[in-house]
């Protein structure tokens, strides 16, 4: 596969991240970096948004209503996706910008 289809895979899931960092691990251009880092970033955010979420669901019942938040996490890595397919290396949205110089370990770009 080529980096942009790599590109493209990281925003499905983290098994789709892993696919993606694995398989393009030794031949990773800029464009595979920078969405490894911004897929990796996003799934992180959704995660700790969603246990924290539960939480509060779970002692404030009437605030359940805020799950529908969770359909932003879908548009943004729609977003992402698109980005990707695009060849830009444009953050996400709201989170991007703070995941373009982490996760040091998918290397610079």
């Amino acid at each position: 596969m080529n980096n942009k289809t790599l590109s493209i895979i990281s925003y499905i899931t983290i098994i789709g991240w892993l696919v993606a960092y694995f398989s393009g691990k030794d031949k990773a251009d800029a464009l595979l970096k920078y969405h490894l880092r911004q897929s990796l970033g996003l799934a992180i955010v959704n995660i700790i948004f969603s246990v924290v979420l539960t939480i509060i669901a779970s002692m404030v019942p009437s605030l359940s209503f805020l799950g529908l938040i969770g359909y932003v996490f879908i548009v943004l890595w729609i977003m992402g996706i698109i980005n990707a397919a695009n060849g830009a290396l444009k953050p996400v949205p709201l989170i991007g910008k703070m995941f373009e110089d982490k996760s040091s370990f998918v290397g610079k770009y």
